[in-house]
């Protein structure tokens, strides 16, 4: 069977220079059109490869065979691969937790050449939530907000989850970054456990969603928001700043316009679901994308990794 979600190159590159071109002229942090042009030009790679599958056991499997598999012919991957599936049938999350991944959501991954600095690649995390509540707010669902790292939430109930992880390549040690994504689009029924937890945006919105449309939108915003990385890294090597103001990461700046994990009382764990380790108040967010929190006897405590949950 065919898939159902086929969007190309050729439909990315014509989206991301008419519609996010256009809106990216209203970033009120960037008011120089050649810095938006800039940014794009950096992250026009994200969709150089589109795979489109009706089905698969789970798409960051997929693409680390996709870079062996390419690897043994004498090939290269293209950075900015993106392979999509209309449904998983194993899908795993953090700690191989189960996955509810049926016909109507986004699944897939990014594959990115590891040519990153190590600041950006701390904050590569944040490109996917950002990216995501980004598209889901130009829908109209204005309450969207991105938790810490980079789940997005509606109402307190989760849209998306996202997954980085690395990989090596087996014959010639390539490193690529996998950015794994789960977006719930129009698939309303979930299983029992997760009903109250999780939310679709065809239930946020009472109406389907353009499936098409909505990848389109999610991707070109994947690729400003890689494009922004790429861009202050420029920034950082050429030492090109000119007031204290302007060192303020710009990703991690609209990262804090996202989210509303700042402030919050939290229970923090590196695995939330088995492991719980204390409850804390989130204080700020570090350069770095690590999180600061202040624990009840005032000491401060700064997390690089891990996971939250709202109390």
């Amino acid at each position: 069977m065919a898939a159902i979600n086929r969007p190309t190159p050729a439909s990315l590159q014509e989206y991301l220079w008419t519609y996010e071109k256009t809106s990216r002229s209203q970033y009120p942090l960037l008011p120089n059109s050649e810095e938006i042009l800039c940014i794009l030009r950096y992250g026009a790679i994200v969709g150089s490869v589109i795979q489109c599958h009706s089905s698969m056991d789970r798409t960051m499997d997929q693409a680390r065979q996709y870079i062996s598999d390419l690897e043994k012919s004498g090939g290269s991957v293209a950075s900015g691969t993106v392979i999509l599936a209309d449904t998983l049938i194993r899908p795993k999350g953090r700690f191989a937790r189960a996955w509810h991944a049926p016909v109507g959501g986004l699944w897939g991954c990014l594959i990115l050449a590891d040519t990153f600095l190590s600041k950006a690649r701390t904050l590569l995390p944040l490109t996917l939530g950002v990216s995501c509540c980004e598209a889901v707010r130009d829908l109209g669902v204005n309450d969207a907000s991105v938790r810490w790292v980079n789940d997005v939430l509606v109402d307190g109930r989760k849209l998306a989850g996202f997954l980085v992880e690395s990989f090596r390549s087996p014959r010639y040690g390539e490193g690529f970054h996998l950015l794994g994504f789960g977006i719930n689009i129009n698939n309303s029924r979930f299983p029992a456990a997760l009903t109250n937890m999780a939310v679709s945006l065809s239930q946020i919105l009472d109406s389907p969603v353009n499936l098409h449309n909505f990848t389109l939108s999610f991707l070109a915003k994947m690729a400003w928001n890689i494009g922004l990385l790429c861009y202050e890294e420029e920034r950082e090597l050429h030492q090109s700043f000119f007031s204290e103001e302007q060192k303020s990461h710009l990703l991690l700046e609209q990262w804090k316009n996202l989210s509303d994990t700042l402030g919050k009382r939290v229970l923090y764990g590196y695995d939330i679901q088995q492991n719980p380790l204390y409850e804390a108040t989130v204080t700020g967010i570090r350069a770095d994308g690590a999180i600061v929190m202040r624990l009840k006897d005032g000491n401060e405590i700064i997390e690089h990794g891990g996971e939250l949950q709202y109390l």
